[in-house]
């Protein structure tokens, strides 16, 4: 797979393209994945446009560390007994939306994340 062409994920931030939304603050935005690899498979994005994990720098620790408290709160909220927490990192790694994500999935895996 290939990068996009286009951040989708800011496209749905601006509210130009609707979601499933779970969860919601000023930096952090939760929503249900439209392919689905498990019964839950919730995106969790920052609303700042960074492309790859490999933009953490230690002025931006804050917001990773956001991301995964946002994928705690929501757990909790969607009573996830267990869950698995993936971030696919660059093209080469399998990352196909050019903008830092973290999947939520829990109950029946499927292949293909």
């Amino acid at each position: 797979m290939t990068f996009l062409d286009t951040d989708i994920f800011a496209q749905i931030i601006a509210g130009d393209i609707p979601c499933n939304k779970v969860y919601e603050t000023d930096t952090i935005l939760a929503f249900h994945d439209i392919a689905p690899k498990a019964k839950t498979h919730i995106m969790i994005i920052p609303k700042e446009n960074l492309v790859t994990a490999k933009e953490v720098t230690p002025d931006n620790t804050a917001l990773f560390g956001e991301l995964f408290l946002a994928a705690k709160e929501i757990a909790i909220q969607e009573n996830l007994e267990g869950y698995k927490l993936h971030m696919n990192v660059d093209e080469e790694g399998g990352q196909v939306v050019p903008h830092v994500h973290l999947h939520l999935l829990s109950g029946d895996f499927k292949t293909g994340l």
